[in-house]
């Protein structure tokens, strides 16, 4: 897996984009049913700027039959359009999948993990 870089920026209207913004605002998309946002949980995998009015975010799912597919595309979608971008590409993958050490070590410490 590629790991997310902070370095790629992309020119919106007079501010500069970057991954860590786009991630920070992801940071507002929670996963309810554990109660956590995806990029804690570790379910953000890339960040990409296609093209001049294009945001990629390649993200992943804890299983290949959550419900909340739907409801989290959206959100992401809708946080990502906030920072003024045109378009939003949401690609969900399960390549590599998602695992519990994917998680922040805060998030682990919260389930218990570690």
């Amino acid at each position: 897996m590629k790991k997310i870089s902070q370095t790629q920026t992309k020119k919106e209207g007079n501010r500069m984009l970057t991954k860590e913004k786009v991630i920070e605002a992801l940071k507002n998309v929670v996963d309810w049913e554990i109660g956590a946002d995806v990029v804690s949980l570790g379910l953000i995998y890339d960040v990409t700027f296609p093209d001049e009015d294009t945001v990629h975010v390649l993200m992943t799912l804890t299983t290949p039959g959550c419900p909340l597919i739907y409801s989290l595309v959206a959100q992401v979608e809708q946080e990502v359009k906030k920072l003024g971008v045109k378009k939003v590409d949401v690609e969900i993958t399960f390549d590599p999948p998602w695992d519990p050490s994917r998680m922040t070590p805060e998030l682990k410490r919260r389930f218990g993990i570690e």
